[in-house]
């Protein structure tokens, strides 16, 4: 915990700068910027509970990335962005009349097909406030781009393309089927390096750095539950794939964890499970159709384990509801330890939030609890955050 504590735990958006900008003001953008973003260099300079494996998986060699690498590049392209912004004036202009005059801000990122259409997820953080999205292919072919739909509450987004022939793309695989330590592949576009891919292995699972900002007044909620590996990413790399060794897309990089603003070995990337679903529901109906179970929780100690009898310190305790939630309204009782979401295990509220992100609201799920020492099922609607089943 200390360790991150002193850490930057930055978002991996490509580059970001205004042309017009000096270099002192594109310095000072990067110094503020580190706090939440990493620094953003120009598009110039050279300098983001396993289980078995599926068919395909097996019959993959663990060390040979060939297969996943060919795969994967094709449908990984370039997403540059451009914004218009008020160039600031200084006293003497305002005094003197002067009219005030547009820039343009470029940024760079990565993005993964997901389909034949042209659907092509990437993180928000990279077209965020963007006037103009030009998207380039392996193939070197452009495109402009279109916003299907965005989640600021998972950092994602939706692109669409037009082609005259179906795009290449990467199918979903199961990211509940990684397992520490297996090895995967990063493919995006790090300091406008197009095409790159490098290796490294799943180092956890789970992670909630608390790196997304709620805003409430813009029903921004963040679901974090990122994959950590130590497969190398830097800016740029924000918006492209993660993939397994059989090349199915098992979650999009979007964050480092870092001193310096450039890779130091740790990455994050939000899993398949919440990038299909967020997805899917953006492309079908332009927006999340977010389900909440409706609880306030509180991690599991190991004093409250030896008081609940309980043989393992895991799962999360219900301190409150939500009034007009789905739990509100169940059999579920505070002090109740939640322990599996329709048999998928709970350990920690990150597990328990990627779990949930997967539902609509109307679903109802069975919810395995610890009570007074036994194991007890009830069963709950899933509502929205204004308590309605749809």
């Amino acid at each position: 915990m200390r360790y991150y504590t002193t850490i930057i735990l930055s978002l991996l958006a490509g580059f970001v700068g205004a042309a017009a900008y000096s270099l002192l003001n594109i310095d000072e953008k990067a110094s503020k910027a580190q706090i939440i973003q990493l620094p953003l260099p120009p598009s110039t300079a050279l300098v983001r509970n396993a289980s078995n494996k599926t068919k395909a998986h097996e019959q993959s060699a663990p060390v040979a990335f060939e297969l996943a690498a060919n795969k994967s590049v094709d449908a990984v392209v370039h997403v540059r962005t451009a914004s218009r912004t008020q160039a600031p004036l200084s006293p003497w202009h305002e005094i003197m009349g002067y009219p005030t005059t547009d820039q343009i801000q470029e940024g760079t990122g990565s993005g993964v097909i997901i389909s034949k259409e042209g659907h092509i997820v990437t993180n928000y953080h990279v077209i965020e406030n963007a006037d103009e999205i030009i998207v380039s292919m392996n193939n070197n072919r452009t495109y402009t781009a279109a916003i299907i739909g965005t989640d600021p509450s998972t950092d994602l987004a939706i692109l669409q393309i037009t082609n005259d022939t179906p795009t290449p793309f990467l199918a979903f695989g199961d990211s509940d089927e990684l397992g520490i330590g297996e090895w995967v592949l990063a493919v995006g576009n790090p300091f406008d390096l197009t095409s790159t891919v490098t290796a490294g292995i799943v180092s956890a699972k789970a992670r909630n750095l608390n790196l997304l900002r709620a805003r409430p007044d813009r029903d921004v909620f963040p679901i974090e539950s990122f994959i950590q590996t130590d497969a190398a990413v830097n800016p740029g790399n924000s918006g492209g794939a993660l993939v397994n060794t059989a090349g199915e897309l098992v979650g999009i990089n979007t964050a480092i964890a870092t001193k310096t603003g450039s890779y130091a070995g740790y990455s994050f990337a939000v899993p398949a499970s919440i990038v299909k679903k967020v997805a899917k529901d953006l492309m079908q109906y332009g927006k999340v159709q977010r389900a909440y179970l409706g609880v306030q929780i509180e991690p599991v100690t190991e004093d409250m384990a030896a008081t609940l009898a309980m043989n393992e310190v895991k799962g999360c305790a219900i301190v409150n509801f939500v009034k007009g939630s789905g739990a509100a309204d169940s059999e579920i009782e505070i002090g109740d330890v939640v322990l599996a979401v329709n048999g998928w295990a709970i350990s920690n509220f990150p597990e328990l939030q990627e779990c949930i992100s997967r539902y609509n609201p109307g679903d109802s799920v069975a919810v395995q609890v610890w009570r007074g020492g036994a194991i007890f099922e009830c069963k709950v609607q899933l509502r929205d955050r204004d308590g309605q089943p749809a």
